[in-house]
């Protein structure tokens, strides 16, 4: 007799196919991939894959793209992705604003939203208005929009997730750190300690009548979304906007550590018995940076990233560093030519090759990343 572990185990593989097979077909593009490839290139059995991708027609996430010619015997059928048959939604909860994407399976925004937010509101409030632009958007999805507000948000999702064969598959949120990945539950945003320990997750997800959420800091949401984009090898994406924060992909996925709780960047002390900062300790990265951008001084706050910056590439050997948030794309030029500095100044004192530095720009980034939690793992991407 197999036991549970067995059941689960096989309920996995089965999983990990699917997303292998899935993540062929996005890549194939509207030109498509015969079965006989996909075998070839995923090692499945061909028996395996015509389950797999019958399956997928039977659910709309595959259709046919037309006919190849093959070297003797007939054409061969090729299969393509319908990146409209699913949908997440991607929320960037900042400290006073909130924007939301409509993302379908090939990670293309189909929608928008933009609202201003206090974030020390209570989450009531926050949940009631995350709600809200859920529902508006689950509401495109099935061609009503508008249909329903606020109190009417889990019904819309819900009527979202069954019209025209379409579903939404999640919503993903992203905001400031620390908090616990895996659980949902947020620890003390800084600034907002009235958050610590608020299983945001399970409380949006009951909110949204069901519908799966993925909660994440907004740094790994950036982060993962550029991984999925094409962005290779090690790197960090440094966000300044309200707060400080990195996240850091090692070995082509996200590093948020056993704990969850890697990438908390701005809380690194540089200087001892510096100005306080907002998390309870002196002279943090954070606390340096905001207060040369309140003081207008645009170079002190990127000389201070960089240093951030330098320590960060000497501990984990990355290939690069990416900036990006709000502060900085108001000042693009003078952060990235301040960080490269700093580190052009590092390589010099070590002898070492100085790393890449770009920026990653976008008003949406947060939240487009914030889809990504959601649909990267159908394609057996991050984790």
């Amino acid at each position: 007799m197999r036991g549970a572990g067995g059941g689960a185990n096989l309920l996995a593989l089965r999983s990990h196919n699917t997303a292998l097979v899935l993540d062929l077909l996005r890549k194939a593009g509207t030109e498509g991939i015969s079965r006989l490839e996909l075998a070839e290139r995923t090692g499945l059995t061909p028996q395996a894959v015509s389950k797999i991708t019958a399956r997928l027609r039977e659910e709309g996430l595959a259709a046919e793209a037309g006919r190849r010619a093959s070297t003797g015997g007939k054409p061969r059928t090729v299969l393509r992705l319908v990146p409209e048959a699913g949908h997440a939604v991607g929320v960037h909860l900042d400290r006073d604003e909130l924007r939301a994407v409509l993302a379908d399976l090939d990670g293309t925004v189909v929608a928008r939203r933009h609202a201003a937010l206090d974030l020390g509101a209570g989450a009531e409030a926050v949940l009631g208005r995350v709600a809200a632009v859920v529902g508006e958007l689950g509401a495109e999805v099935a061609g009503a929009a508008g249909a329903a507000g606020a109190a009417g948000a889990a019904r819309s999702v819900g009527a979202a997730g069954a019209a025209g064969g379409r579903s939404l598959l999640g919503v993903g949120v992203a905001l400031p750190g620390p908090l616990d990945h895996r659980r949902g539950v947020l620890h003390r945003v800084t600034g907002f300690p009235e958050w610590d320990g608020f299983p945001l997750r399970d409380a949006l997800a009951e909110r949204l009548g069901g519908v799966p959420v993925v909660v994440d800091k907004d740094t790994n949401a950036v982060a993962l979304g550029l991984a999925v984009g094409g962005e290779g090898g090690s790197f960090a994406y440094l966000h300044l906007g309200t707060g400080l924060g990195a996240g850091l992909v090692v070995g082509g996925s996200v590093h948020r550590g056993p704990r969850t709780g890697a990438g908390e960047f701005g809380h690194q002390v540089v200087q001892l018995d510096g100005p306080p900062c907002g998390c309870g300790d002196r002279g943090c990265v954070e606390a340096l940076c905001l207060a040369a951008v309140a003081g207008g001084e645009m170079g002190e706050a990127a000389r201070v990233l960089g240093t951030g910056a330098a320590n960060l590439v000497g501990l984990l050997d990355i290939d690069r560093v990416l900036v990006g948030g709000r502060t900085v794309e108001g000042a693009p030029g003078v952060f990235l030519g301040g960080v490269r500095g700093v580190l052009e100044a590092r390589a010099r004192r070590t002898g070492e090759e100085c790393v890449g530095v770009g920026l990653v720009s976008g008003e949406s980034r947060v939240a487009e990343g914030a889809a990504q939690l959601v649909l990267a793992p159908v394609f057996g991407q991050d984790g």
